[in-house]
């Protein structure tokens, strides 16, 4: 049965696990707790590929008190070999009692097999406990392994009014100094940050994470949806260095361009092509095999309205300033379709609002692939 101190183990757990945020991609952030007698005896997150599992951080930090304790894992502890030897055969040789466990691995390669492995030797295990928290913090994983693609998160700074940019295209600042150390925050999270060649034109972007601590994240690759490679040589990302610049090309692309822009260590990905431009269902698969596991879109109304069309954005960050500008010619951060009646809009589920400064953040999730 499952009481209050279950939950503030497993709370603790699902702390410990947002620690490897940034930092695990292509696997899953995992917390774990050991606990003997009501006492932490170990602890531990998982920190990257390659790195020891959660579970054995706890295991190696508990040493002997780990005999006869109770482990508290936030996600289906693994059964397979891979970079780490099998999670489940550490956790039966340190003589655990129980395990206590949040949510199963979403892949379906070896979804269940470490339950199954743990239940035939003999030990209790529990499942369940606090799975919506643990599955929305590995959400990118989830959709990573489940479908092939990359979890793509919209974000856009805009007025009440819905506006990204005043008509003549400047758009510093709508938001606050605290909802934009947020933003860079969400850089750090994520495996790469995407814009279009428009946004590139109006706002000569870094995409680069300033202002916050990386804590061991990687930086994130920067990418530029550019179809006929008309990107200014200019332009800060066109001068590639690190963290690594990836031009999204169609068909017709500039080759002598490109050949110059390889030699600034720039990559040129040939995305395939939809109606004369990238096709972006293309795009991000060859994205996720390049380790995108979540890619955090901060183009303009162009990109954005195009991700929507084809249905590819599963999650919508909306920073919103107390003003407006009134202005129907300034551009708006989503547009493009033809609505006729309001059953044809496009459906959001808000999962968080908060105020940070003066402005508002509204996230919401829009596909569960």
């Amino acid at each position: 049965m499952i009481g209050n101190s279950d939950l503030k183990h497993m709370k603790k757990a699902l702390r410990l696990a947002a620690k490897g945020s940034g930092m695990t991609h292509p696997n899953p952030m995992v917390g774990a707790v050991l606990v003997k007698n009501g006492k932490v005896v170990g602890q531990g997150y998982h920190k990257g590929p390659g790195m020891p599992h959660a579970e054995v951080e706890a295991i190696r930090e508990a040493a002997d008190e780990a005999k006869g304790a109770d482990l508290y894992v936030t996600l289906e502890p693994c059964n397979h070999q891979g970079r780490t030897p099998p999670c489940t055969q550490a956790i039966l040789d340190c003589g655990v009692k129980k395990v206590v466990m949040a949510a199963p691995d979403p892949n379906p390669g070896v979804k269940g097999g470490g339950r199954e492995r743990l239940v035939q030797a003999g030990l209790a295990v529990e499942a369940g406990l606090l799975e919506e928290e643990a599955r929305r913090l590995n959400a990118a994983y989830e959709k990573y392994v489940s479908t092939g693609t990359p979890l793509v998160t919209v974000k856009a700074a805009i007025t009440a009014d819905g506006k990204v940019a005043a008509r003549g295209g400047a758009s510093r600042w709508i938001t606050g100094e605290e909802a934009r150390r947020f933003a860079h925050k969400m850089r750090r999270e994520a495996d790469a940050v995407m814009v279009g060649v428009g946004t590139v034109a109006s706002d000569d972007p870094e995409l680069t994470v300033r202002n916050v601590r990386m804590n061991g994240a990687r930086p994130p690759k920067r990418i530029v949806v550019d179809s006929k490679l008309s990107i200014g040589l200019d332009s800060r990302l066109a001068q590639g260095g690190n963290p690594t610049v990836m031009m999204a090309v169609a068909s017709g692309y500039d080759r002598e361009k490109a050949e110059f822009l390889r030699r600034r260590d720039v990559e040129i990905l040939q995305a395939g092509e939809k109606e004369g431009r990238v096709d972006l269902k293309e795009l991000l698969a060859q994205l996720a095999r390049r380790e995108v596991v979540h890619l955090l879109v901060e183009g303009g109304p162009t990109l954005t309205s195009a991700l929507f069309a084809e249905g590819l954005v599963d999650r919508l960050m909306l920073f919103i300033a107390p003003k407006a500008f009134g202005d129907e010619q300034a551009p708006s951060w989503s547009r493009g379709r033809t609505v006729m009646d309001p059953s044809q809009a496009i459906r959001f589920e808000w999962e968080d609002v908060r105020r940070l400064g003066e402005d508002i953040l509204l996230r919401a999730r829009i596909s569960e692939w």
